[in-house]
């Protein structure tokens, strides 16, 4: 049974391309940063992982005709280009796309998902990064414990970084579990990113983390276009224009694709805590 998609409009701008577009002109528009972040994870169908490099590619070309009107920007998933199924097939995959965003000039996140294969997508970026290091980008997350190491590792590169709090339910041998710790951990990564990193990423909606983040670079006289802030499509719309006009960079992460239900259904279900935040912000700007 397919599930009506207005349950999931708050969040997820479309389920095509062709009606997402007009949503991130308006958001581009208002004077935000935007990136198109198309749903879908883990396939295990090398059909459809080659279906989804071919869609990156379109999505690519379609942003590069509507220069000026849209970021060039987007992140994807290696898990859609075939990572669970065979890591160099995945790797072909992904320089494909990163061919074709090096000839656009296109930004390509690769965003981060569960442990099981956090250390294969860094070690995939790490091998493509040398031939795209202006066009490709990682994510982080703070609630690992490992993420200290992958910071310096990430900084040694002068690699971009977009540093999050991280949302998948993960052991506690892995990950923190309380949130005054990953704070302090976010907290510590965004100094040592703005500081010695490139142009990091700080994805957060917790007025705490903006907050510290806004007087850690306030009290040491750094330029507010040394990072940008970041937040999702739908989560708290007049604090990221607010924001914004304060000077600080913005970027806008919009979803969307038919697969909008299993993606947001399995965030709710990893961490308590997601299905607390969503129905905040319902009332939250």
């Amino acid at each position: 049974m397919k599930l009506p998609f207005f349950l999931a409009r708050k969040f997820v701008a479309a389920e095509t391309l062709e009606e997402a577009l007009p949503v991130v002109r308006g958001i581009k528009a208002a004077g935000l940063n935007t990136t198109f972040d198309k749903l879908g994870e883990y396939v295990s169908d090398r059909s459809v992982a080659t279906g989804a490099k071919e869609e990156y590619i379109t999505l690519i070309r379609t942003l590069d005709e509507a220069t000026g009107q849209i970021d060039q920007n987007i992140s994807i998933k290696l898990s859609m280009l075939g990572q669970k199924i065979d890591e160099s097939f995945c790797v072909d995959n992904l320089h494909e796309v990163l061919t074709e965003a090096k000839k656009t000039g296109t930004f390509v996140r690769l965003d981060m998902e569960g442990t099981d294969i956090t250390e294969s997508t860094l070690s995939i970026f790490e091998k493509v990064y040398p031939d795209y290091k202006d066009n490709v980008g990682v994510v982080l997350q703070a609630y690992l414990k490992r993420t200290k190491e992958d910071i310096d590792r990430m900084c040694e590169l002068q690699a971009r970084v977009r540093l999050c709090k991280g949302a998948y339910s993960e052991p506690a041998s892995l990950a923190w579990q309380d949130m005054p710790t990953i704070r302090d951990r976010f907290l510590e990564y965004m100094e040592t990113l703005i500081t010695k990193g490139r142009y990091p990423g700080i994805a957060t909606h917790d007025d705490i983390l903006i907050n510290a983040t806004k007087e850690f670079v306030a009290a040491n006289d750094i330029s507010k276009d040394r990072f940008e802030f970041q937040m999702l499509y739908g989560l708290r719309s007049d604090t990221q224009k607010q924001i914004s006009d304060e000077g600080y960079g913005m970027r806008v992460y919009v979803p969307y694709g038919d697969q909008w239900f299993p993606y947001y259904s399995r965030r709710l279900r990893e961490r308590k805590e997601n299905v607390w935040f969503i129905l905040s912000t319902m009332f939250k700007r």
